[in-house]
């Protein structure tokens, strides 16, 4: 897989994501606090979300305030895999949080069978934290698996090859993410 240097929020941050995705905003409308880059070649992306700061008891409840609020009415059943901390390589100590996870949509109903829908969605949380500027930054790769257009899992693997791509993605986003203007903060 290879990766690109992008810009985000007009330079403020650069991060390397694979070289097949695109801007969203280019053909759709996009919040000014979100970036959305889309896979030209399948359904998966990248979604950089601005946030306000969270004021919980701590860190974990702040990452669980977030989650909550991505799941809520979406219909699916979740799957938590695993939970964990990381760090960002060029943003140094600051409370960084991870969870990865499944989304399965509940069955079609018959008027809207002829949608296509996928089996499950991977999905990759980062938050980061950022007191002193009143921000969470919260980052998710989303790896859709349509019927037919996956490769199931190996004996033995609990991963696809497309769960796997998607940990690729997360992990270069955490050693390549740099804020280059921290104004972007305090508007």
């Amino acid at each position: 897989m290879s990766f690109k240097s992008v810009p985000l929020y007009g330079g403020a941050i650069t991060v390397e994501i694979p070289t097949s995705f695109g801007d969203v905003s280019t053909i759709r409308e996009v919040p000014d606090h979100q970036e959305v880059h889309l896979d030209e070649n399948g359904y998966s992306n990248v979604v950089f979300d601005i946030l306000e700061y969270v004021e919980k008891a701590n860190d974990e409840e702040a990452l669980q305030y977030h989650f909550a609020d991505l799941i809520a009415g979406t219909g699916d059943s979740t799957n938590l895999l695993n939970q964990g901390t990381a760090e960002f390589k060029k943003v140094p100590n600051k409370p960084t949080y991870t969870l990865n996870y499944i989304q399965t949509p509940p069955p079609l109903s018959p008027s809207k069978a002829h949608r296509k829908q996928s089996d499950y969605t991977s999905i990759h949380f980062v938050m980061l934290r950022l007191k002193e500027q009143g921000t969470d930054i919260v980052i998710t790769v989303n790896v859709p698996h349509y019927p037919g257009e996956y490769e199931k899992a190996k004996e033995g693997e609990g991963a696809t090859k497309l769960m796997k791509d998607g940990e690729v993605i997360k992990e270069k986003i955490l050693e390549t993410f740099d804020i280059k203007d921290w104004g972007l903060f305090h508007p």
